[in-house]
């Protein structure tokens, strides 16, 4: 089961570690962060698990990880968001939020759940921003 949790925002570079993965340059046309249509109804489910319509899921970047920079996605409720600070991005039903400094790091990106045999998660796929990551995923080096 989810929790819900607050946000921490933190953006700090510490030492690198990097390997390097293909990736394209972010299309000006393009929403600035897509939802897939898996990760909206999981979303979805989860809101009704908890009886909430107010669930949104805050993508956000901190210093850390392998590669200088990680993602950090929580649920959350959507009623103590930030007008000024967050963004929300609707698609598909599913509500996804990204304080403004984030959504630098991760515009063009998108968010999808991956389910495998030993682990279910929302992540960010298709980071336009990022050179290069690490195996785990969540971890990235930023474009120069």
């Amino acid at each position: 089961m989810f929790r819900l949790r607050p946000a921490r925002r933190l953006l700090r570079r510490p030492s690198r570690w990097t390997s390097s993965v293909a990736v394209t340059r972010h299309d000006s046309n393009a929403p600035d962060l897509s939802i897939t249509p898996v990760a909206a109804q999981k979303l979805a489910e989860t809101a009704a698990r908890q009886q909430t319509d107010s669930l949104v899921l805050r993508v956000a970047v901190e210093g850390g990880g392998c590669s200088g920079f990680k993602y950090v996605l929580e649920l959350e409720d959507g009623a103590a968001l930030s007008e000024t600070d967050d963004v929300v991005f609707e698609q598909h039903g599913g509500r996804v939020v990204v304080d403004r400094e984030s959504l630098e790091l991760v515009r063009g990106s998108t968010v999808d759940f991956e389910q495998e045999l030993i682990r279910s998660a929302f992540v960010v796929v298709d980071n336009p921003n990022a050179v290069s990551g690490c195996g785990c995923g969540t971890s990235f080096d930023l474009r120069d």
